[in-house]
């Protein structure tokens, strides 16, 4: 599975998703600009020593990551969408896409792949899920649906 934050703002979220990444054998693909510097201390303490086991990936825009992986299939978290996580069938090398804590994901880009955006159902007058959490919650989905290939 691969993960793609779209300028991420808050460290410890990205180091939270950083570790579930390593964890999952998911890959991590962020996207600039970050709202840090990736030698945060706040970025290494939450991935912890994780790191090392980290398949880490850094873009300049996401058509870059577009480019890189044409055949791929790519998933839009928003809580703008109709459609469930839970109401897709992930395949393992599915893009599950994400955007910065503040704005979430461009409308631009919502609008071009609105057949592929996802949303977590939750409360009627709650904004949103943090971040790190929404990305465990879509991703563990989709491991599970695959019946967590390599993981114990």
């Amino acid at each position: 599975m691969h993960i793609v934050l779209v300028e991420p703002e808050i460290p410890n979220n990205t180091g939270n998703i950083s570790r579930t990444c390593a964890v999952t054998g998911s890959s991590l693909h962020l996207v600039r600009p970050l709202g840090f510097s990736t030698d945060d201390k706040h970025l290494k303490r939450a991935g912890l020593d994780y790191w090392q086991y980290l398949d880490l990936h850094y873009y300049d825009s996401f058509e870059e990551v577009r480019q890189t992986y044409p055949q791929g299939q790519f998933w839009f978290a928003t809580t703008k969408a109709k459609k469930h996580y839970t109401s897709v069938r992930f395949g393992p090398d599915d893009f599950l896409v994400f955007g910065k804590e503040t704005a979430g994901l461009p409308k631009p880009l919502l609008e071009a792949n609105a057949g592929h955006c996802l949303r977590i159902p939750m409360g009627k007058d709650i904004r949103s899920l943090n971040l790190a959490n929404s990305v465990a919650i879509i991703l563990y989905e989709a491991l599970r649906q695959q019946g967590f290939p390599n993981l114990i």
